[in-house]
């Protein structure tokens, strides 16, 4: 198995839920590159980066994709955003 390397890239939002927002919305839009995991995606404070919040369900679901709902969502899994 390969080694596997994560990039942080830092922005700035104005509360935990602004910035899980902006993830999933820079999340989704990786999945066009082939290596991206939106699923293991996190964010945590500047001056606190061991508390991460994951940002993504990750569920596996059947075929071996991963749920793209946000974290703790109510309802069943999915690959797409509710409408």
């Amino acid at each position: 198995m390969s080694r596997r390397y994560v990039v942080h890239l830092p922005v700035v939002a104005a509360d935990l839920p602004a910035a899980q927002r902006l993830t999933r919305v820079v999340g989704r839009w990786l999945l066009v590159l082939p290596h991206a995991d939106a699923g293991e995606t996190t964010v945590s404070a500047e001056d606190d980066q061991n508390v991460r919040h994951r940002v993504f369900c990750d569920l596996l679901m059947p075929g071996g994709r991963r749920c793209l709902l946000r974290a703790d969502h109510d309802g069943p899994c999915a690959r797409r955003l509710r409408r």
